[in-house]
């Protein structure tokens, strides 16, 4: 074969361009992406090395994020535009925008890709929403200020907190009617479902506790408090939480007591409490399972929890108020 200079150079800046923009190899690469609400983007982490590698500009307060299903997109809650922004992964770049969705606080994608699942906050609504319509095709009424969401993985149930009436609503996604409301803690925030399905996770914020709800009699089956030493009661603020991939543990943000709590899933015994940054709030898990990621509010900083040592290593700088962290963990 002969040598075409060109050809070879063309090649050789192609191989540069790829390694030097992991943004573009983002699918399966445990890469990190943390929401910057007052910076208005959303800043993407090796998963490896931990150094910045892309910031992505998207609209005003960036707060909710989850990949679909195929983790090609990543969808952006943006509460101050009434708009979710839709991230192109391999392009690292918002190719599309969701509009006309009223102060969307917190969403879920459905199994099958095609509806996001969306607390409307202001309207005291929960609202299904058709991603290629571009329109919501259902608006139900749930208590004030929705926040949480979850949907199932067979799609057909979605459960929604509702911080002002301390509830959470069940929603049947075929007939769009609430079946239970089941009274939980003060000021409910977020979900983690068991792997079998029987049992809801619910950190309530002012109670300073987590609820646990039976799924199969929707009826609150036991509560476990939190209290580490040097925090008033007040502070104690439990807003993210995070079952652990092996499903041992739950892993809890308990926000202004800048601590995570580790919960053991099977005597819900709390077992540890790791300090980490200021308001610890949105938490994932790393892609290898070693890590936990913390956005820390209020130290605009993201800590690095190793699970085994229960301790922070370290932590980076994460923008200007981070809310949300996810972990592209798609099959390669």
């Amino acid at each position: 074969m002969r040598f075409n200079p060109y050809k070879q150079g063309r090649l050789a800046v192609a191989a540069a361009l790829l390694a030097a923009s992991p943004a573009l190899l983002a699918a399966g690469t445990g890469n990190i992406y943390v929401s910057s609400e007052d910076d208005d983007v959303v800043t993407v982490f090796d998963g490896k090395s931990l150094e910045k590698v892309d910031t992505i500009e998207v609209s005003e307060r960036p707060r909710w994020l989850a990949f679909s299903p195929d983790h090609t997109k990543l969808y952006v809650a943006c509460g101050d535009e009434d708009s979710i922004d839709v991230i192109d992964v391999a392009e690292g770049k918002v190719t599309d925008r969701l509009t006309d969705i009223d102060d969307p606080e917190i969403f879920a994608i459905g199994p099958d890709g095609k509806h996001l699942f969306i607390s409307n906050e202001d309207d005291a609504q929960f609202s299904i929403y058709d991603i290629a319509g571009k329109k919501a095709v259902t608006k139900i009424d749930v208590g004030q200020e929705p926040e949480g969401v979850l949907v199932t993985p067979d799609g057909k149930t979605a459960y929604v907190t509702s911080e002002v009436a301390n509830m959470v609503h069940v929603v049947n996604l075929d007939s769009h009617e609430i079946e239970a409301n089941i009274v939980v803690g003060n000021r409910p925030r977020r979900f983690a479902l068991s792997e079998d399905g029987n049992t809801l996770w619910v950190t309530n914020e002012l109670s300073g506790s987590v609820s646990l709800i039976d799924t199969q009699t929707n009826e609150v089956s036991d509560t476990i408090e939190f209290n580490p030493k040097g925090f008033r009661p007040e502070d104690v603020t439990p807003v993210g939480i995070k079952l652990s991939d092996d499903g041992s543990h739950a892993y809890v943000t308990l926000g202004r007591a800048n601590h995570v709590a580790f919960v053991n899933v099977k005597s819900h015994e709390v077992e540890d409490y790791v300090l980490v940054g200021d308001r610890a709030w949105g938490i994932a898990q790393s892609r290898d399972g070693k890590q936990l990621y913390v956005t820390n509010g209020l130290s605009d900083d993201m800590s690095i929890v190793d699970i085994a040592q229960r301790k922070t290593l370290r932590s980076i700088a994460a923008g200007r108020v981070p809310h949300s962290v996810v972990i592209d963990t798609a099959a390669e």
